[in-house]
């Protein structure tokens, strides 16, 4: 079954669009956190950022900053947050990539967050680095 952002990009549901080109379309949320609150959605249907095209990602990562800099010009906020979530157990309620661009205001509103930091284990950590830096060389 269809996300409801492939329903969108499809024209089924309403939206107000800010951005659209072949591979993106960014709109406003519809449960925002804040005024300007807005989704940025590659029209590739996939759950994790990891399973996207390098065309998706690409268009992607040059939508944000474009979008992000619209929505702070035209509301007048200073800060913003971008939160991307991937599989349940990261809060991702909704199974197809998405950023959200959260304008964060003097009020208050926008993203709150919750940061409960760790130490490091040096050993551990080098290891781990050097298990996905084999990985990313493939």
């Amino acid at each position: 079954m269809a996300s409801i952002f492939t329903r969108i990009i499809r024209g089924e549901i309403p939206c107000h669009k800010l951005f659209e080109n072949d591979l993106v379309i960014a709109f406003l949320d519809v449960n925002p956190l804040s005024s300007g609150h807005a989704l940025v959605v590659p029209k590739q249907e996939t759950a994790y950022l990891h399973q996207l095209s390098a065309a998706s990602a690409m268009a992607l990562g040059a939508a944000l900053p474009l979008v992000a800099g619209a929505i702070l010009k035209t509301t007048g906020a200073t800060a913003y947050n971008v939160l991307q979530n991937n599989g349940a157990l990261a809060h991702q309620e909704v199974p197809h990539v998405h950023f959200h661009i959260i304008p964060k205001y003097a009020d208050g509103s926008g993203l709150g967050i919750m940061w409960k930091p760790g130490g490091i284990d040096h050993p551990a950590a080098a290891e781990l680095a050097a298990l996905v830096a084999h990985q990313l060389r493939g």
